[in-house]
């Protein structure tokens, strides 16, 4: 074996190589044991060294001499398959040493290479074959090591690629060839496939490495062709079963790039916003992504790393769900309006990619409601999950899991601590202890550890470590006017360190306020308009629009003590933040009267803040013209307060029980305008206000475009009808709907209420028909009156 690899060595000082050697190194690198790819290595470094060097002068000079031969092609494809095990498998390979095998030697080889590539007129020229594969390795190892996306040369190669072939006419055609639905294979060219994968792969390997050195900007890439990509995915998100590998990989890639802005980038909501102008654009896109994700034979071919194109796809989509969540409140639109759950359990549980597991896991924490948590059974994995790679993590020499780094993990779990479900399940396994470890290096854990804070028994933990007592009250003094600071305060407040000796305060009337408006910044321009009309109608209003600095929690509370009423705008950032969860708890804790307004469109109020309100009427602004939900607000803040028999009790119960009992509070009422008695009348939007009047939430989603007599319709079949095959269709139309189980206590409560409804109309004709029969009597008598006199 080596005096076969010393002839080989030898035989490398020239650059046209023999039949017989070509086949001796390719079968050598083809029959290679991957399990001693690394003693193979050690063994032969020289040759492997002066192997991979002359395929990259192979590559950058005169092709045309040996690219149609096929022992030729035979070795660069076995040398391409090497190097991507030297990439995936070799984790305890010094990466300096993948390098010095990987990477071209100099800018004249790039240079080369890219001549070879700009003189082929060949679409199918089998040259773009081998050279996608050099460069797709390269781009693979950069995503892997993302500090060497720093050397000069891959920046070389990079910016030529965005300059001579992404940015570029070529580029655009190959984009619009993809615009269709009947796709021709014809069009999966060799230089296509280059254009559409390999450049766009090298691209957003290199940008996701936040490498400054480019001639692009973020927004000029995504402005080039966001429409394009919008189109593309949502043409091809009907038919995925009908994908070809190569349009697979098309999609893939150009995904990829997009996702390097929109998702790892630091400014990724200004990119999001770019590429999804509009809300609609964006629900029609989150569609489109949840279509692709949702055919089941792309899970079973995940890999347990990112180098097929399936593992990678996933990938991209599941991190880019997670990177819009926010932007457009999507949260409230995935929850009701999209079947992403049932796809993201198993998803989550079974795939064999770290990565992929825990983005599922993050966006079910994201998207599934508190008792939704526990019904579906997932609060144990999720946390199991995550501190199993957060540990594995923490003990690593370079801090990562899986590929995943510390502070990547914290950020995802900072989202799943807002749930009261997984503070409890954390509460029960005491790892508050291990993420009090980790606060000095990690400063984010302070967020999580204020989140995790309202729950009792993490309270207890907490107050029991004296370390961090000590801690905290160092932090609160040292860091005042700091986000820090903030933090701090809202802990400790939670801990009820400074406030459970505070005396309630006398109120006056010369520094009272009418109306407090507690929100969450991101709802600040709607707050805006809504306390500019209430001091035009003349209420003494307090809101917060600088954001306090200092101690928050005191002046929070002082705020609240001097205010009658708490406006609470609902919506999902307000139930996700610490800040207003403290500020709504206080003041449900001082009775101060609370009215909840719903600011953003299918959210529901769960978890915490379904616990302060769930009994209290609500003001929809999103169904009715702010100017209509206005009048309705003014008339509720004038309402005169009834004394609530049970508030004492309500009050008396800890906040801890709502992981375990719901069941005395109901949903949230919203304020609805006075309908008709005459159901026939009734408007889809007038069925939607009574169904969730009447708390028939599953009814309001799938009768979503029904009117009164369509209402009327469907009574008469569930009562007329045959019952099984009626209920067989109703099930089939919810689990498509509203991706539940039809609730047969709400349809029997719906049936009753349109018995109810129809009574009342039966009546009202009977009487109108009375009353003009007694005027069909008495016009003719005083007719005949007027005619005696």
């Amino acid at each position: 074996m080596e005096e076969n690899i010393e002839d080989l060595f030898a035989a490398l000082t020239t650059t046209t190589l023999s039949d017989d050697i070509l086949s001796k190194i390719s079968n050598l690198l083809q029959e290679l044991d991957v399990q001693f790819l690394l003693k193979f290595i050690s063994e032969n470094f020289d040759f492997l060294f002066k192997l991979e060097h002359w395929a990259w002068k192979m590559l950058s000079e005169n092709t045309y001499q040996w690219i149609n031969q096929f022992k030729y092609l035979k070795l660069f494809h076995n040398l391409a398959s090497f190097n991507k095990n030297l990439i995936f498998t070799l984790d305890t390979m010094d990466p300096d040493k993948k390098v010095s095998l990987l990477f071209p030697e100099t800018t004249d080889l790039i240079n080369g290479i890219f001549e070879q590539i700009q003189k082929s007129t060949d679409e199918h020229d089998p040259y773009f074959i081998i050279i996608s594969l050099w460069f797709d390795n390269l781009s693979y190892f950069i995503h892997e090591h993302t500090q060497f996306a720093l050397v000069p040369i891959i920046t070389d190669i990079n910016y030529s690629i965005a300059c001579k072939f992404m940015m570029t006419d070529q580029y655009k055609f190959y984009l619009t060839q993809l615009q269709t639905s009947q796709i021709s294979q014809s069009i999966f060219t060799y230089k296509q496939l280059f254009y559409m994968k390999t450049c766009s792969l090298s691209i957003s390997s290199y940008c996701f490495c936040k490498n400054q050195n480019f001639p692009y900007t973020g927004d000029e890439i995504l402005r080039y062709f966001a429409k394009d990509y919008l189109n593309i995915i949502y043409i091809h998100s009907f038919s995925v079963q009908l994908w070809s590998k190569e349009l697979l990989g098309c999609i893939t890639y150009i995904m990829s790039l997009v996702n390097v802005y929109c998702c790892w980038d630091g400014d990724k909501a200004k990119y999001i916003a770019i590429l999804l102008p509009s809300e609609e654009i964006s629900h029609e896109h989150i569609q489109s992504l949840i279509h692709i994700i949702g055919y089941k034979p792309l899970h079973q071919k995940i890999q347990t790393q990112r180098f097929n194109d399936e593992t990678i796809l996933i990938d991209n989509i599941l991190s880019f769900l997670l990177a819009i969540l926010h932007t457009y409140d999507s949260i409230s639109f995935i929850r009701f309006e999209t079947n992403l759950l049932e796809i993201l359990l198993p998803l989550a549980e079974t795939s064999v990619y770290g990565r992929i597991s825990l983005s599922a896991y993050g966006l079910l924490g994201e998207i599934v409601c508190d008792e939704h948590l526990k019904q579906v059974k997932i609060t144990d994995n999720l946390c199991e999950y995550f501190f199993y790679m957060l540990e594995q993590a923490w003990n690593h020499p370079k801090q990562k899991s899986q590929r995943v780094l510390i502070s990547q993990l914290l950020r995802g779990f900072l989202s799943l601590a807002k749930n009261d479900a997984i503070q409890q399940k954390v509460a029960d396994t005491k790892k508050v202890l291990f993420l009090i470890e980790m606060c000095d290096q990690y400063p984010i854990v302070y967020d999580i550890l204020w989140a995790l804070s309202f729950n009792h028994d993490i309270q207890q933990q907490l107050r029991s470590n004296q370390k961090l007592m000590l801690r905290l009250t160092h932090l609160k003094q040292e860091l005042h006017q700091e986000p820090m600071g903030k933090i701090t305060y809202g802990i400790l407040w939670n801990l009820k360190s400074m406030y459970e000796d505070r005396e309630l305060t006398e109120k006056n009337d010369e520094t009272m306020f009418d109306i407090m408006i507690s929100y969450s910044h991101k709802d600040k321009l709607f707050c805006k308009q809504l306390y500019d009309e209430l001091i035009k109608i003349g209420y003494r209003v307090w809101i917060d629009f600088d954001q306090i600095h200092g101690n928050v929690m005191d002046a929070m509370a002082q705020a609240i003590e001097k205010s009658n009423i708490i406006l609470i705008c609902m919506s999902e950032q307000y139930r996700r933040s610490n800040y207003c969860r403290a500020e709504a708890n206080y003041a449900f804790r001082r009775r101060t009267r609370i009215i909840p307004i719903l600011l953003q469109e299918h959210y529901q109020p769960d978890g915490w803040l379904l616990f302060l309100v769930g009994q209290l009427l609500y003001v929809d602004f999103t169904k009715y013209e702010f100017s209509e939900a206005m009048k309705m607000l003014i008339k509720e803040i004038k309402a005169p307060v009834l004394q609530d028999d049970n508030l004492q009790q309500i009050e008396s119960r800890d906040e801890r029980n709502i992981l375990t009992s719901n069941s005395s509070i109901h949903q949230s009422r919203s304020i609805l305008p006075i309908l008709s008695d005459n159901i026939l009348e009734w408007t889809p939007t007038d069925i939607q206000h009574w169904l969730i009047g009447h708390n028939l939430i599953q009814m309001s989603r799938l009768l979503s475009d029904y009117n009164g007599s369509s209402l009327i319709n469907l009574n008469k079949y569930l009562t007329n009808g045959e019952s099984q095959q009626i209920l067989k269709l109703l099930q089939e139309d919810s689990l498509r709907r509203t991706n539940q189980s039809l609730s047969l206590i709400e349809l029997a409560r719906l049936q009753n209420l349109v018995d109810e409804q129809q009574k009342i109309l039966e009546t009202k004709s009977s009487e109108k028909r009375t009353k003009n029969k007694i005027n069909g009597r008495l016009i003719p008598s005083s007719c005949n009156f007027c005619q005696i006199i």
